[in-house]
């Protein structure tokens, strides 16, 4: 057999693969149609979600690396729920941002994603009814902790429902070539998070902070000018800007987590998160006591930051702490080390049980 007939009989074999691949997808769907009918309440679950991800992730054979057959999953997962319940997300904006794509990550392209002006705002959003879901940034691995999310999460009444890890891979972006650029705008944390390699590039060029690197990117892209921008692939593309360095953030390992929030949390998925916030009675060891309950139960934190109490009511320098557990608030060690802490701490709020990001 010839190389080209050889071709001609491989590309009869992916159509016919194509075509039951297709088949199959609709198969799905017209399934999904019919639990949408059956089952009462939201349709997205995340928790089911989580679970099907990690289980094809488990159970695939290769040559694709999980995460792919995990995209490629969420994308067809995303385009059933849309043809029952079409769902409205709030991200922090402008269009090109990183929560953008982090939200894209986590819900696929189905949805009707709305660009807002501030972590305020998304939360008002959700709280109010006007969307279903929220994404927002919470931390960062090398800039730490957004504090307008978490003051946020103190006082509302919206729960966590899903993470989002995002890695984070800066470019620099521009209309001129690398050597002639003066100014460079990103958001604070990009800043931040690039600084030697601005230094070691362009050392005595002026950095200049905006409300996000998607913001910068429109300001370059609408003036003309040797300026440039700190952002993503996702905002090139939207402004038409010339990508002039790849990948110049400091840390290879720079991730972002992000929040999804509603106002319900996630049944348990098999592998969760708990997050809370929690304050300290005015006595000594009373932060050793905080910790006390997951010790004497065996559940893992993952996570202690304390931060000003805003909008408790308390006085100068009071704080409260963010805590981060393994396990769903209705597993047993976890509803147990709860119950104890509630019987220590002087005020305690469960901000939601969540999957784990499964990819």
């Amino acid at each position: 057999m010839s190389e080209k007939e050889e071709l001609a009989k491989l590309r009869v074999g992916i159509d016919a693969i194509d075509d039951e691949v297709l088949r199959l997808i609709n198969e799905r769907a017209k399934i999904a149609h019919r639990i949408g009918e059956i089952k009462q309440g939201p349709l997205y679950r995340p928790e089911r979600e989580a679970q099907v991800l990690r289980r094809l992730a488990d159970n695939n054979p290769g040559p694709l690396p999980a995460d792919a057959v995990q995209r490629i999953s969420r994308e067809i997962m995303s385009a059933c729920l849309a043809l029952e319940q079409p769902l409205a997300i709030a991200y922090l904006g402008p269009a090109g941002t990183y929560t953008e794509s982090a939200a894209q990550k986590h819900f696929g392209g189905a949805p009707n994603f709305n660009s807002l002006a501030s972590i305020d705002d998304v939360f008002r959003a959700v709280e109010a009814g006007n969307v279903n879901y929220g994404v927002i940034p919470v931390e960062n691995s090398t800039e730490g902790a957004v504090g307008r999310s978490l003051d946020l999460l103190l006082n509302s009444s919206l729960q966590i429902c899903g993470e989002v890890h995002l890695p984070i891979h800066h470019n620099l972006l521009g209309k001129s070539a690398l050597a002639d650029v003066g100014k460079v705008y990103a958001h604070a944390q990009a800043l931040g998070q690039c600084h030697e390699w601005l230094n070691r590039h362009l050392p005595h060029v002026e950095r200049i902070a905006v409300a996000s690197n998607a913001e910068a990117a429109r300001m370059v892209a609408e003036n003309a000018g040797e300026i440039a921008a700190i952002a993503g692939d996702a905002a090139a593309k939207l402004y038409g800007l010339n990508i002039l360095a790849t990948n110049i953030e400091d840390n290879p390992d720079n991730t972002t987590r992000f929040l999804v929030l509603s106002g319900h949390d996630a049944g348990p998925s098999g592998k969760d998160k708990t997050s809370l916030v929690c304050s300290a009675q005015h006595r000594p060891g009373a932060v050793h006591e905080l910790l006390t309950p997951f010790a004497q139960n065996k559940v893992s934190m993952t996570r202690f930051e304390s931060r000003p109490a805003k909008g408790l009511g308390g006085g100068k320098w009071e704080y409260v702490f963010y805590i981060d557990i393994e396990g769903h608030r209705t597993d047993a060690p976890v509803a147990a080390a709860l119950a104890d802490l509630n019987g220590r701490a002087s005020f305690v709020k469960i901000l939601g049980s969540y999957p784990v990001a499964p990819f």
